[in-house]
C-alpha cells in the first residue's frame, strides 16, 4: 500500500477523531478524495481516526468495516426504509456509532443531510460530555450553491440551507476548502479564529504514482477535458474547442468523465451537430486509466462558469491534472486562482471569454516546450503547497492542537 508516514509524525498530542459523512465513500468525492485523504494524513501523525459513513446510495456496503492506512472505516447498518422513519433512524445510528468511538473530536463533513443531523443530535448532550465538533465545508450548499444543482425538493432545499447556516455557526471550529467559503462563513458571523482554510490536497501515495508524460509520436494535439460536467455549459466548451480548431487544425478533444444527468451524451450530440463529431472522443471515468489519459494529452482545459458554486468549490480534478504535470489552461474562477500561478504553473484566462480561452490553448499547443515547463513546475508546486502531509497541520489547529515545531 505504500508508506504514507510524514516526516512530521508523532510531533503532536495524539487524539481520537471520528469523521462523519453524509453518504458513503464510493458515490461522491467528498469522503473519498477529501475525508479519507485527510484521515490517512492524521493517522500517519499518530492520531486514531475512524471514518463513519451511511451508505444509503450503495447499501451493499452497509455493515462493512475495514482498515485503510491506519484509518478505521465503518459503513453503518441501514434500517428498513419505512417512510418518515428511515432518515431519523439512520441519523440516530450514525450518532450512536460516533459516540461509541469515544472521540476527542467529531469532524462533520458537510453541514447537511445525515452528517448535519448528527451534529444537531450531539449538541443535545451536556457540554461537559460533548466532544469538540468541527464542521467541514467543501461546497456552498444553500441558495446559489448545490441547492440549485442537486435536483432537491423544495423541502430539502429549505432544510439544507438551514442546516448549513446552523451548522457553520454552531461548531467549535469550521474547516473550509476554498477562500470563497472562508468569506461566506465569516459573513455568517463566525469569528476568523474559528475558521480554518484547508483546501483539497494530494496524498503522498498518489504523488508517488505520477509518471512522466511524453506525448506518443503521431498523437496530434490532444486537448483533455477531465470533468463531471457541473462546472460549465456544454455548448460553451464546444465553442471554445471550435475556435481552437481554427487556430490549430489538428487539435482533438478527449473527454473523460460522466455528468449527473448524462451530459456526456449531450456533448457528443452537440459536437456531431457542429461538425466536430469525429474530433471529439469520450471515455468514462476509470481511475486505473487516468495516467494513460494524462500522458496522451498535450494539455488540459478547465472551464469554469463564474458562479457561486464554482467560486466556492475546491476542484480536485484540477489539482490532479496539475500534480500529474499536465499543462493546464483554466478560467480564473475561485480556487483555480489559488491552484494555478499564471504563466508559472499554468495558464489562466478570463471567465466567459471563448476567444481568449482558445488563444491560450493554441499558444501552449504551438509551444509545447512552454507547456511542459508549466506542467513540470505545477507538479512541484502542488507537492510544495498542497500535499496532505502539510495541509494536515491546519486540520490539527482546527482540532485545538497547537502547531508543533518541525
Amino acid at each position: 500500500m505504500g508508506d504514507l508516514t510524514s516526516p512530521l509524525t508523532h510531533t503532536c498530542r495524539r487524539m481520537k477523531v471520528a469523521m462523519v459523512g453524509p453518504f458513503g465513500l464510493r458515490p461522491r468525492g467528498t469522503m473519498s478524495v477529501r475525508a479519507l485523504q485527510m484521515a490517512r494524513a492524521l493517522a500517519a501523525r499518530g492520531h486514531s481516526v475512524s471514518v463513519l459513513v451511511p451508505p444509503w446510495q450503495n447499501p451493499e456496503d452497509a455493515g462493512l468495516c475495514w482498515v485503510d492506512h491506519g484509518v478505521h472505516i465503518e459503513n453503518t447498518r441501514l434500517p428498513r426504509r419505512i417512510p418518515g422513519l428511515f432518515h431519523l433512524s439512520v441519523s440516530l445510528r450514525l450518532a450512536r456509532r460516533t459516540l461509541a468511538a469515544r472521540p476527542d473530536v467529531v469532524h462533520v463533513f458537510k453541514p447537511k443531510a445525515y452528517s448535519g443531523l448528527v451534529h444537531l443530535l450531539l449538541t443535545l448532550l451536556p457540554r461537559a460530555r460533548r466532544p469538540r465538533i468541527v464542521v467541514d465545508g467543501d461546497d456552498w450548499e444553500g441558495a446559489g450553491g448545490w441547492n440549485e444543482l442537486g435536483g432537491y425538493t423544495w423541502a430539502q432545499r429549505k432544510l439544507f440551507a438551514w442546516q448549513e447556516h446552523w451548522g457553520l455557526t454552531h461548531a467549535d471550529a469550521v474547516i473550509v476548502a476554498s477562500r470563497t467559503l472562508q468569506s461566506l462563513t465569516w459573513a455568517l458571523g463566525v469569528s476568523a479564529m474559528r475558521v480554518h482554510y484547508v483546501p483539497n490536497g494530494i496524498g503522498l501515495r498518489a504523488m508517488s504514482q505520477t509518471t512522466a508524460r511524453p506525448t506518443p509520436p503521431g498523437a496530434g494535439a490532444v486537448v483533455l477535458l477531465y470533468t463531471r460536467f457541473v462546472e460549465f455549459s456544454v455548448p460553451r466548451v464546444l465553442e471554445v474547442f471550435a475556435r481552437v480548431r481554427e487556430l490549430v487544425p489538428d487539435a482533438r478533444l478527449s473527454v473523460i468523465g460522466e455528468g449527473l444527468a448524462n451530459e456526456e451524451a449531450w456533448l457528443m450530440d452537440v459536437a456531431q451537430q457542429r461538425g466536430l463529431g469525429g474530433l471529439v472522443e469520450h471515455a468514462p471515468w476509470d481511475p486505473s486509466a487516468l495516467q494513460d489519459h494524462f500522458a496522451r494529452a498535450s494539455l488540459a482545459i478547465y472551464p469554469l462558469d463564474d458562479t457561486l458554486v464554482n467560486r466556492a468549490k475546491c476542484p480536485v480534478k484540477l489539482l490532479e491534472l496539475l500534480s500529474a504535470g499536465v499543462p493546464v489552461v483554466a478560467e480564473a474562477v475561485g480556487q483555480a486562482r489559488e491552484f494555478v500561478r499564471h504563466g508559472e504553473t499554468g495558464w489562466l484566462v478570463r471567465p466567459g471569454d471563448a476567444e481568449e480561452f482558445a488563444r491560450g490553448v493554441a499558444l501552449l499547443l504551438r509551444e509545447p516546450g512552454l507547456g511542459e515547463r508549466l506542467g513540470s513546475r505545477a507538479a512541484q508546486d502542488v507537492r510544495d503547497r498542497f500535499a496532505w502531509d502539510r495541509l494536515v497541520l491546519a486540520v490539527e489547529r482546527a482540532y485545538g492542537i497547537p502547531e508543533a515545531a518541525e
